[in-house]
């Protein structure tokens, strides 16, 4: 109970719930009639995604012990959870659509912001006029705003309520971000995989697993692995963020997944990529991920060795009667492979009863 990672984790869980317990949403308003293209502000939406519901963000964004400690903390206090963390109707967003759609087309890049409103880079138009993409950004989204509460969800909104909006090919929906907002992207990117099918991570990344992006449910990261990619683009100025886009893409490697691309932009510095870097970015994220079945099983097979390896270590400590240390091992192994323990982990803390679930 008295451990510094149980107490991170207790304070971790009570920020989440003060971010999830949002009002009721109301009724959105009516889709335009038409749905123009160009550089538009003070966009409306009106649509809610079944992906973005709480529930949905618990399950996918945090660790099963997190999300447990969650629940917990709502059924003591006699909350119930909001089915959706915003309310559409008084969102705002900022959105370019170029003039001629492709044949098979549009692409699909939701941009996560580290500042406050709703901006398109204009120096990036061209670029997206050239692959024929569609920006998609939201207002009250930046650093200051709340994760699950906010930053993840709308992104999630927003790529669903432009999808129906205009035509967009499924297989160039990205996520992508700056900063803030591109650790944002890498996170959202992992945990919705079957709606983005790749990241623009500009001048910020972080590691899967650990004290990193918790690992999502194994279905998810089965199909994370598959089918996404992931390009990063960092300032050779920013020497802490390329130092973190290089412990990020090993992390990705040891969790399967090896479509990560790194690019170091000779003289840039903590800055928004310019145009030929987001080029090449995009040009990486809709080339199709080379497949390896044989190392991809490889992979995949050594990490249930590693979990099923820590389970029973977990098990030898609880028979032994050595709770602190069964607890430490549970909340190590937790941090460590996330959803991709499933339910695991939750039944030994229950089985335990040594302060890993209060």
């Amino acid at each position: 109970m008295g451990s510094t990672r149980h107490r991170h984790r207790s304070a971790v869980a009570a920020g989440i719930l003060l971010g999830l317990l949002a009002a009721a949403p109301l009724a959105g308003a009516q889709a335009p009639a038409g749905a123009p293209a160009g550089l538009q502000q003070d966009v409306q939406f009106d649509r809610y995604s079944p992906l973005a519901t709480n529930d949905e963000l618990l399950r996918r964004l945090l660790t099963p012990l997190q999300a447990e400690l969650t629940r917990r903390k709502l059924a003591a206090s006699g909350k119930a959870l909001a089915t959706q963390p915003v309310d559409v109707s008084v969102e705002r967003f900022a959105l370019y659509v170029p003039p001629r759609p492709p044949p098979g087309g549009y692409g699909l890049l939701v941009f996560v912001p580290p500042w406050p409103e709703a901006r398109i880079p204009s120096e990036w138009i061209p670029v997206l006029d050239r692959y024929g993409m569609i920006l998609v950004t939201a207002a009250h989204a930046g650093n200051d705003a709340s994760v699950l509460g906010r930053r993840i969800p709308l992104a999630v909104i927003e790529a669903q309520n432009v999808m129906g909006r205009y035509p967009v090919d499924l297989d160039r929906v990205y996520v992508g971000g700056l900063s803030g907002g591109s650790r944002i992207a890498l996170r959202t990117a992992i945990a919705f995989p079957e709606l983005f099918h790749g990241a623009f991570l500009n001048a910020g990344s972080d590691p899967l697993g650990g004290d990193g992006t918790a690992v999502p449910p194994r279905p998810l990261l089965y199909r994370f692995q598959e089918r996404s990619r992931i390009a990063t683009v960092t300032g050779s100025d920013d020497s802490i963020n390329v130092a973190k886009d290089a412990e990020s893409a090993h992390s990705m490697t040891r969790w399967c997944a090896y479509n990560v691309a790194t690019r170091t932009i000779p003289f840039m510095g903590h800055d928004l990529a310019r145009p030929d870097a987001l080029s090449d970015a995009l040009g990486l994220l809709q080339t199709p991920p080379p497949a390896n079945p044989a190392r991809l099983d490889a992979c995949r097979s050594a990490l249930d060795s590693d979990l099923a390896k820590g389970v029973q270590a977990v098990r030898a400590a609880i028979d032994a009667g050595r709770p602190g240390e069964a607890r430490t091992m549970i909340q190590a192994l937790d941090a460590r492979f996330g959803g991709f323990a499933e339910d695991r982990l939750v039944k030994l803390a229950q089985d335990c009863r040594c302060g890993a679930l209060p």
